[in-house]
Protein backbone atom coordinates (compact mmCIF):
# COMPACT_ATOMS: atom_id res chain seq x y z
CA UNK A 1 0.00 0.00 0.00
CA UNK A 2 2.75 2.70 0.86
CA UNK A 3 4.35 1.42 -2.21
CA UNK A 4 1.30 2.32 -4.78
CA UNK A 5 1.27 5.51 -2.74
CA UNK A 6 4.77 6.64 -2.71
CA UNK A 7 4.94 5.60 -6.88
CA UNK A 8 1.91 7.72 -7.50
CA UNK A 9 3.60 10.44 -5.54
CA UNK A 10 6.20 9.96 -7.78
CA UNK A 11 4.25 10.14 -10.76
CA UNK A 12 2.65 12.95 -9.89
CA UNK A 13 5.98 15.04 -9.51
CA UNK A 14 7.60 13.72 -12.64
CA UNK A 15 4.18 15.15 -14.69
CA UNK A 16 4.91 18.37 -12.59
CA UNK A 17 8.30 18.36 -13.61
CA UNK A 18 7.33 17.68 -17.43
CA UNK A 19 4.52 19.86 -17.52
CA UNK A 20 6.81 23.08 -18.40
CA UNK A 21 8.67 20.93 -21.07
CA UNK A 22 4.96 20.08 -22.95
CA UNK A 23 4.05 23.25 -23.00
CA UNK A 24 6.62 24.46 -25.14
CA UNK A 25 6.81 21.03 -27.27
CA UNK A 26 2.88 21.72 -27.48
CA UNK A 27 3.48 25.79 -28.89
CA UNK A 28 6.47 24.94 -30.94
CA UNK A 29 5.22 21.78 -32.49
CA UNK A 30 1.55 21.58 -32.31
CA UNK A 31 0.66 24.99 -33.15
CA UNK A 32 2.22 25.14 -36.30
CA UNK A 33 0.57 22.05 -37.57
CA UNK A 34 -2.78 23.13 -36.37
CA UNK A 35 -2.32 25.91 -38.32
CA UNK A 36 -1.49 24.13 -41.23
CA UNK A 37 -4.46 22.36 -40.97
CA UNK A 38 -6.73 25.05 -41.04
CA UNK A 39 -5.13 26.63 -43.74
CA UNK A 40 -4.71 23.91 -45.97
CA UNK A 41 -8.56 24.14 -46.67
CA UNK A 42 -8.44 27.56 -47.95
CA UNK A 43 -7.12 29.15 -50.83
CA UNK A 44 -4.86 32.08 -50.26
CA UNK A 45 -2.50 32.79 -52.72
CA UNK A 46 -1.84 36.02 -55.42
CA UNK A 47 -4.87 35.25 -57.16
CA UNK A 48 -7.53 35.57 -53.96
CA UNK A 49 -5.09 39.13 -53.26
CA UNK A 50 -3.66 37.45 -50.40
CA UNK A 51 -6.94 37.01 -48.92
CA UNK A 52 -8.71 33.71 -47.13
CA UNK A 53 -11.46 31.67 -49.42
CA UNK A 54 -12.59 28.69 -48.32
CA UNK A 55 -12.05 26.19 -50.68
CA UNK A 56 -12.73 22.80 -48.73
CA UNK A 57 -10.26 19.96 -49.98
CA UNK A 58 -9.29 21.43 -53.22
CA UNK A 59 -5.91 21.53 -51.99
CA UNK A 60 -5.29 17.93 -51.76
CA UNK A 61 -7.01 17.16 -54.80
CA UNK A 62 -4.67 19.37 -56.22
CA UNK A 63 -2.22 17.35 -55.40
CA UNK A 64 -3.20 14.29 -57.81
CA UNK A 65 -2.34 16.31 -60.53
CA UNK A 66 0.73 18.03 -59.50
CA UNK A 67 3.32 16.38 -61.34
CA UNK A 68 6.00 18.45 -59.74
CA UNK A 69 4.71 17.40 -56.33
CA UNK A 70 5.08 13.77 -57.39
CA UNK A 71 8.73 14.43 -58.45
CA UNK A 72 9.71 15.64 -55.55
CA UNK A 73 8.51 13.15 -53.41
CA UNK A 74 10.14 10.46 -55.68
CA UNK A 75 13.08 12.75 -55.29
CA UNK A 76 12.86 12.31 -51.49
CA UNK A 77 12.17 8.84 -51.52
CA UNK A 78 15.03 8.19 -53.34
CA UNK A 79 17.56 10.77 -51.41
CA UNK A 80 16.44 9.28 -48.37
CA UNK A 81 16.86 5.80 -48.82
CA UNK A 82 19.94 5.78 -50.54
CA UNK A 83 21.80 7.91 -48.17
CA UNK A 84 19.85 6.39 -44.57
CA UNK A 85 20.71 2.95 -45.84
CA UNK A 86 24.38 4.09 -46.88
CA UNK A 87 24.37 5.31 -43.75
CA UNK A 88 23.75 2.86 -41.36
CA UNK A 89 26.00 0.45 -43.03
CA UNK A 90 28.82 2.77 -42.74
CA UNK A 91 27.83 3.20 -39.28
CA UNK A 92 27.96 -0.37 -38.29
CA UNK A 93 31.49 -0.45 -39.40
CA UNK A 94 32.71 2.39 -37.96
CA UNK A 95 30.92 1.90 -34.57
CA UNK A 96 32.59 -1.90 -34.50
CA UNK A 97 36.09 0.24 -35.20
CA UNK A 98 35.57 2.92 -32.03
CA UNK A 99 34.45 -0.44 -29.96
CA UNK A 100 37.69 -1.97 -29.95
CA UNK A 101 40.50 -1.16 -27.55
CA UNK A 102 43.63 0.92 -29.55
CA UNK A 103 45.74 3.32 -28.49
CA UNK A 104 44.46 7.12 -29.33
CA UNK A 105 40.72 5.83 -29.45
CA UNK A 106 39.58 8.71 -27.70
CA UNK A 107 41.13 11.04 -30.42
CA UNK A 108 39.74 9.15 -33.29
CA UNK A 109 36.41 9.55 -31.56
CA UNK A 110 36.73 12.91 -31.61
CA UNK A 111 37.90 13.20 -35.12
CA UNK A 112 35.52 11.32 -36.42
CA UNK A 113 32.51 13.56 -35.28
CA UNK A 114 33.97 16.62 -36.38
CA UNK A 115 32.16 16.08 -39.97
CA UNK A 116 28.64 15.83 -38.19
CA UNK A 117 29.63 19.10 -35.54
CA UNK A 118 30.05 21.38 -38.89
CA UNK A 119 27.27 23.46 -39.88
CA UNK A 120 25.14 21.87 -42.94
CA UNK A 121 25.23 25.02 -44.92
CA UNK A 122 28.75 25.14 -44.60
CA UNK A 123 29.11 21.74 -46.04
CA UNK A 124 26.94 22.30 -48.61
CA UNK A 125 29.36 25.32 -50.18
CA UNK A 126 32.34 23.10 -49.50
CA UNK A 127 30.98 19.87 -51.24
CA UNK A 128 29.43 22.24 -53.68
CA UNK A 129 33.06 23.57 -54.53
CA UNK A 130 34.08 19.91 -54.39
CA UNK A 131 31.93 18.65 -57.16
CA UNK A 132 32.43 21.93 -59.34
CA UNK A 133 33.00 21.21 -62.97
CA UNK A 134 35.51 23.53 -63.32
CA UNK A 135 37.95 23.73 -60.15
CA UNK A 136 36.40 21.23 -58.12
CA UNK A 137 38.42 18.72 -56.46
CA UNK A 138 36.92 15.72 -57.84
CA UNK A 139 37.55 16.51 -61.38
CA UNK A 140 41.14 17.65 -60.44
CA UNK A 141 41.77 14.39 -59.32
CA UNK A 142 40.47 12.56 -62.01
CA UNK A 143 42.45 14.90 -64.89
CA UNK A 144 45.53 13.38 -62.71
CA UNK A 145 44.88 10.15 -62.98
CA UNK A 146 44.18 10.53 -67.08
CA UNK A 147 40.80 9.14 -65.97
CA UNK A 148 38.87 12.64 -68.02
CA UNK A 149 40.01 15.49 -69.94
CA UNK A 150 37.43 17.59 -69.42
CA UNK A 151 35.60 18.61 -66.25
CA UNK A 152 32.12 16.57 -65.36
CA UNK A 153 29.05 18.31 -64.56
CA UNK A 154 28.25 16.29 -61.31
CA UNK A 155 25.80 19.09 -60.23
CA UNK A 156 24.33 20.30 -63.72
CA UNK A 157 23.40 16.18 -64.39
CA UNK A 158 20.42 15.02 -62.82
CA UNK A 159 21.37 11.81 -62.35
CA UNK A 160 25.29 12.80 -60.77
CA UNK A 161 23.56 15.62 -59.25
CA UNK A 162 21.71 13.49 -56.81
CA UNK A 163 24.49 11.08 -56.16
CA UNK A 164 26.65 14.09 -54.84
CA UNK A 165 24.36 15.09 -52.69
CA UNK A 166 23.75 11.65 -51.48
CA UNK A 167 27.96 11.52 -51.16
CA UNK A 168 27.48 14.84 -49.04
CA UNK A 169 24.90 13.90 -46.93
CA UNK A 170 26.24 10.59 -45.89
CA UNK A 171 29.71 11.90 -44.78
CA UNK A 172 28.48 14.43 -42.99
CA UNK A 173 25.50 12.00 -40.74
CA UNK A 174 27.25 8.44 -40.75
CA UNK A 175 29.25 9.95 -37.25
CA UNK A 176 25.83 10.59 -36.30
CA UNK A 177 24.51 7.22 -36.68
CA UNK A 178 28.21 5.77 -35.32
CA UNK A 179 27.53 7.66 -32.40
CA UNK A 180 24.11 6.04 -31.44
CA UNK A 181 25.34 2.50 -32.28
CA UNK A 182 28.55 2.95 -30.36
CA UNK A 183 26.75 3.54 -27.56
CA UNK A 184 24.53 0.00 -28.15
CA UNK A 185 27.77 -1.48 -28.52
CA UNK A 186 28.99 -0.67 -25.46
CA UNK A 187 26.31 -2.29 -23.57
CA UNK A 188 26.84 -5.76 -24.94
CA UNK A 189 28.21 -7.29 -22.58
CA UNK A 190 31.64 -9.49 -23.21
CA UNK A 191 30.69 -12.66 -21.78
CA UNK A 192 28.06 -13.13 -24.34
CA UNK A 193 30.63 -13.28 -27.41
CA UNK A 194 33.09 -15.40 -25.10
CA UNK A 195 30.75 -17.80 -24.47
CA UNK A 196 29.98 -17.87 -28.02
CA UNK A 197 33.38 -18.23 -29.42
CA UNK A 198 33.81 -21.32 -26.83
CA UNK A 199 30.87 -22.58 -28.76
CA UNK A 200 32.74 -22.90 -31.82
CA UNK A 201 31.11 -19.54 -33.33
CA UNK A 202 33.25 -17.61 -35.55
CA UNK A 203 33.17 -13.71 -35.44
CA UNK A 204 30.90 -13.17 -38.32
CA UNK A 205 28.79 -15.55 -36.47
CA UNK A 206 28.71 -13.79 -33.10
CA UNK A 207 28.17 -10.57 -35.39
CA UNK A 208 24.62 -11.73 -37.12
CA UNK A 209 23.31 -13.83 -33.99
CA UNK A 210 24.49 -11.45 -30.59
CA UNK A 211 25.62 -7.81 -32.34
CA UNK A 212 22.87 -7.54 -34.42
CA UNK A 213 20.27 -8.78 -31.93
CA UNK A 214 21.06 -6.70 -28.95
CA UNK A 215 21.45 -3.17 -31.14
CA UNK A 216 18.63 -3.46 -33.15
CA UNK A 217 17.12 -1.29 -30.50
CA UNK A 218 19.83 1.01 -31.28
CA UNK A 219 19.29 0.77 -34.78
CA UNK A 220 15.64 1.12 -35.78
CA UNK A 221 16.13 4.52 -32.98
CA UNK A 222 18.94 5.34 -36.01
CA UNK A 223 17.00 4.89 -38.70
CA UNK A 224 13.80 6.63 -37.38
CA UNK A 225 15.77 9.74 -36.50
CA UNK A 226 17.45 9.34 -39.78
CA UNK A 227 14.58 9.53 -41.79
CA UNK A 228 12.95 12.08 -40.15
CA UNK A 229 15.91 14.62 -41.04
CA UNK A 230 17.04 13.02 -44.37
CA UNK A 231 12.85 13.14 -45.90
CA UNK A 232 12.64 16.70 -44.66
CA UNK A 233 16.19 17.68 -46.05
CA UNK A 234 16.15 20.65 -46.71
CA UNK A 235 19.62 23.21 -46.03
CA UNK A 236 22.00 20.69 -47.66
CA UNK A 237 20.66 20.23 -51.00
CA UNK A 238 19.11 24.09 -51.35
CA UNK A 239 23.02 25.41 -51.23
CA UNK A 240 24.33 22.71 -53.25
CA UNK A 241 21.91 22.72 -55.95
CA UNK A 242 19.16 24.70 -55.02
CA UNK A 243 16.66 21.56 -56.12
CA UNK A 244 18.00 21.43 -59.77
CA UNK A 245 18.91 20.65 -62.24
CA UNK A 246 15.70 20.80 -63.84
CA UNK A 247 13.90 19.57 -60.55
CA UNK A 248 16.20 16.63 -60.27
CA UNK A 249 17.12 17.02 -57.04
CA UNK A 250 14.10 18.81 -55.44
CA UNK A 251 12.90 17.38 -52.40
CA UNK A 252 9.32 17.71 -50.61
CA UNK A 253 10.87 20.41 -48.32
CA UNK A 254 12.49 22.55 -50.91
CA UNK A 255 8.81 22.19 -53.20
CA UNK A 256 7.02 23.40 -50.33
CA UNK A 257 9.53 26.44 -49.34
CA UNK A 258 9.27 27.62 -53.22
CA UNK A 259 5.29 27.04 -52.92
CA UNK A 260 5.04 29.29 -50.01
CA UNK A 261 7.75 31.77 -50.37
CA UNK A 262 8.13 32.21 -54.22
CA UNK A 263 5.03 31.84 -55.22
CA UNK A 264 3.01 32.74 -51.99
CA UNK A 265 0.67 30.09 -52.58
CA UNK A 266 -0.10 29.68 -48.77
CA UNK A 267 -3.10 27.74 -48.83
CA UNK A 268 -1.62 24.79 -51.17
CA UNK A 269 1.79 25.00 -49.09
CA UNK A 270 -0.39 24.10 -46.09
CA UNK A 271 -1.64 21.11 -47.73
CA UNK A 272 1.73 20.13 -48.47
CA UNK A 273 3.30 20.32 -45.14
CA UNK A 274 -0.14 18.24 -43.48
CA UNK A 275 1.15 15.29 -46.06
CA UNK A 276 4.47 15.48 -45.49
CA UNK A 277 3.89 15.70 -41.22
CA UNK A 278 1.13 12.67 -41.96
CA UNK A 279 3.90 10.81 -43.89
CA UNK A 280 6.00 11.11 -41.20
CA UNK A 281 3.29 10.64 -37.72
CA UNK A 282 2.76 7.31 -40.15
CA UNK A 283 6.62 6.09 -40.36
CA UNK A 284 6.57 6.93 -36.65
CA UNK A 285 4.60 4.76 -35.74
CA UNK A 286 5.86 1.86 -38.01
CA UNK A 287 8.87 2.02 -36.02
CA UNK A 288 7.72 2.42 -32.89
CA UNK A 289 6.22 -0.96 -33.03
CA UNK A 290 9.54 -2.23 -34.45
CA UNK A 291 11.20 -0.92 -31.88
CA UNK A 292 9.06 -2.40 -29.18
CA UNK A 293 9.70 -6.06 -31.06
CA UNK A 294 13.48 -5.67 -31.36
CA UNK A 295 13.54 -4.42 -27.68
CA UNK A 296 11.66 -7.80 -26.87
CA UNK A 297 13.98 -9.47 -28.68
CA UNK A 298 17.07 -7.92 -26.81
CA UNK A 299 15.66 -9.86 -24.23
CA UNK A 300 15.92 -12.89 -25.28
CA UNK A 301 18.92 -12.71 -26.71
CA UNK A 302 20.19 -11.58 -22.82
Amino acid sequence: MKLDVVQKREQKTGWILLLPALIVMLVVYAYPILRAFWLSVFTQNLGTELELVFSGLSNYGRMFNDGRFWQSLWNTTVFTTASVLSELILGIGVALVLNQAFKGRGIVRTITLIPWALPTAVMGVAWAWIFNDQYGVVNDILRRLGLIETGISWLGNPTLAMIAVILADVWKTTPFIALLLLAGLQSIPGDLYEAHSLDGATPWQSFWKITVPLLMPQIIVSLLFRFAQAFAIFDLIQVMTGGGPGGATETVSIYIYSTVMRYLDFGYGSALIVVTFLILVIAVAIASLLLTRARANAAGVR
